[in-house]
Parts: C-alpha cells; structure tokens; sequence
C-alpha cells in the first residue's frame, strides 16, 4: 500500500464533510493595512461588491523573517504575498478570496511548532510551508495529525514530504545532489573535487551523500571532503588550507549562504583560488557579503529560477516582485509564487467551492488534486507524485558582476 492510499480513499468523502471548520477560523482583515488587503478590495470593486464573494479560505505560512536565514523566509513571504494579491484582483478562486497569514519561526523547530498552533488559533485550513528543512520537518509531524495539507515551498529534505498530506515545489536534497555531479561532470568543470559541507545540517549532509554517490558514478574524483558544525561556523582555516593541500579543482558548497560568505571571505584571505559549485541554499550570499560581493564572483550554483531569466512568466514574476518589493527575487520567493498557484490549481481541480470546508476534508480533497495537476510556474512546468516530489528541469547560474546569470 503506497504511503497516499489512504488519503485518496478519503477524498472520496469530501461531499459529505464540508460542514466545519479548523480551528477558529477569522474573517480576513478589512483595515487596508496589507498589500492583499488592497487586492481583495481593489476586486471587489471589479466584480461588482462584495456580495458576490462567498468569503476567504485561510492559507498558512511559517518561516524565518527574523535571525541568520531572514533572507530566505521574508522571500517567501513577499513571492506568496504577490501571487495571493493577484489572485484576488482576479476575483479569487471558485468565488472566494484567499487570505494568507504569516508566522515567523526565526529557522527554529520548536518556534515553528508554536506558530503552527498560532495559524492554527487564527482559522488556518492551507499550510504553505515551512520555509526551512528542519522546522519543516518538526511541523510535518503536527501536520499529520491534524491531517493539514501542506504544501512547502523549500524545505529540501526528505522528510519534509514522508506523510501523505505533504508536497514539495523546489528539489528535494538528493536530487540536488545528484543534480550537481550531473552538471559538473556533463560541462566538464572539473575532476577533482573538494566538499565542505555542515554535519550538523540535514540539508547539507543530505546533498553531500547522494553528491558523492553520483560524482562516483559520474567519474569525478571527491579529494577531499572537509566538515563543520554548527558550532564551529566561525573559524574554516583548517578546512580550507586542506583543501589547498587537496589539488581540488572546484569546491562543492553543499551549505546555506551565510556559512557560504564566511567561507568565501576566509578562502580569498587564505589565497585559494578556486571554482566554486552549490545548490539553493547559497541563493542570497551576494547580499549577505554586502560590500565584499566580488568574492563571489564566478560562483555557480543549480536553482529552479534565474531572476534574469527572459522567459516570459520569470521575467514578469520579478517585475512584478521588484516593483512590489523593491528588490531581486530569489529562488525563495518564486518557488513561494508557485506554491501559492498550485494551491489555487488543486484548489480548482478539487472544486472546492466552500471556503468554510474543514481542513482535514480539505486536505483529503487537495492531496487527490496534486496528483491531477500540471502547473507552468515561475520554477519550472511541474506534476507530482505520491511521493510529494515535483518533476521539473534544475537551471544553472552564476553569479557575474554582482548579480545571478544563467548558464543556460
């Protein structure tokens, strides 16, 4: 019996179990004080009043907006806000507004658990999250047993889709892995390679295992394979200076961007010189470096999404994002774009028409959507599994004259 089974089964029973909702579910804010709060009057007013709206359907997201992964958790806030707002100018979905409320977890299990039940209090019926792996995982479990569909963003590992109700929108971490030995053997840019990665890290030691595999496989010779902790993220001198000793060609950075800065910055002062290659996970460090950017110049890394990218749906998302936001879009925020419109997709495809439908029937309804619906997003076309994982193609960038380029 396949791990979804049960929950396919279920979704046959969603006509007789729209009666209730989960938690206690508020009405959406009508004091304008938000970017969607504008959206959804700014539709009123096109559809002809209020009265022809049927109410709001409440999707929940937690992430880091505050301490060291901020970038990534205000991108994902910022891409799902985006496409929420244009949602609802368009008038909703099946004649509701979607409302999206948002707790900050600081990248913190134990925090990310508490705002669950927070979003919980406040009617949650939709989990679009959370935005890092860990946390993802310790909500996962809360999840189940409330039987929450949950959709996340960015949380890479594994685990973060081993329950039914769970899907994916970016890579998993042993794709990312395999994904990169791939490239880096395909385009031939290098033989000889050096990894530093956390230990500590399910992110970075998932990508690393299955990296290593397939560079085997691939005929790429791993050197040498250097670790840290997360509490001994401050000092790489040791790491770096046997990577010197290595003869490595290219250093894959299977890491998050502030480590990625840090070493970057440590590698240049010890004069090693070098290509570098990571994964999602570095999407951010050309700001984190600040003034110090061109050390990461000529750093290639593989990603759903290249905000330079003159595909038409990618360059109007960071259009849009830009003149939202005032800022570039990261592979954060559009993989939180798509999320948002595959949640709408399943949404139709399910014929959810009462936005007061209680979260465990809903969640029953959307988990049978997923496995029905294609979605041409930002990231990529994508279809998904009964293993929550999506199908779409990686992109490779690198960063040139302080900003992301494609490969491609």
């Amino acid at each position: 019996m396949t791990k979804r089974i049960i929950a396919l089964a279920l979704a046959a029973l969603l006509s007789f179990a729209m009666l209730t909702a989960c938690g206690d579910k508020q009405p959406a804010a009508t004091d304008g004080t938000t970017a969607s709060d504008s959206a959804v009057s700014d539709s009123t007013d096109a559809t002809g009043g209020a009265d022809e709206v049927k109410g709001t359907l409440v999707i929940g997201c937690i992430g880091p907006i505050t301490g060291a992964a901020a970038v990534y958790g205000n991108n994902v806030k910022n891409g799902a806000q985006l496409a929420v707002d244009e949602i609802n100018a368009a008038g909703g979905v099946n004649g509701y507004y979607l409302d999206f409320k948002f707790q900050d977890d600081e990248h913190d299990a134990e925090k990310s658990v508490n705002a669950y039940n927070k979003l919980m209090d406040e009617g949650m019926q939709v989990l679009m999250g959370t935005v890092t792996s860990a946390p993802c995982i310790a909500v996962a479990a809360v999840a189940l047993d409330d039987n929450m569909f949950m959709l996340t963003p960015s949380g890479s590992a594994v685990e973060c889709v081993a329950n039914p109700n769970a899907f994916r929108i970016c890579f998993s971490d042993p794709d990312q892995g395999i994904g990169s030995a791939d490239y880096i053997a395909e385009h031939q840019l290098a033989s000889k390679i050096a990894v530093f990665y956390n230990v500590s890290d399910v992110y970075s030691t998932g990508i690393y295992e299955k990296f290593a595999a397939e560079a085997a496989v691939k005929g790429l010779e791993v050197v040498t394979a250097q670790a840290f902790t997360k509490d001994s993220a401050t000092d790489f001198s040791v790491q770096i200076q046997k990577i010197k000793e290595s003869g490595a060609e290219l250093v894959f950075l299977p890491i998050y961007y502030q480590e990625a800065s840090l070493f970057l910055e440590q590698a240049a002062a010890a004069g090693l010189e070098t290509k570098y290659f990571g994964c999602d996970g570095l999407d951010g460090v050309i700001g984190q470096l600040g003034d110090k950017a061109a050390l990461a110049e000529g750093v290639m890394l593989l990603t759903p999404f290249v905000a330079d990218s003159k595909e038409e749906k990618s360059a109007a998302f960071t259009a849009a994002y830009e003149k939202a936001f005032g800022e570039t879009p990261i592979q954060f925020a559009a993989d939180a774009y798509d999320a948002i419109y595959t949640i709408k997709a399943a949404l139709e495809e399910a014929n959810v028409t009462d936005p007061d439908i209680d979260c465990s029937s809903l969640s029953d309804a959307l988990t049978a959507a997923m496995l029905k619906i294609t979605v041409d997003g930002v990231t990529g076309s994508m279809t998904w599994s009964e293993s929550g994982e999506p199908t779409k193609t990686p992109k490779a960038m690198v960063i040139k004259d302080g900003t992301y380029a494609s490969m491609d």
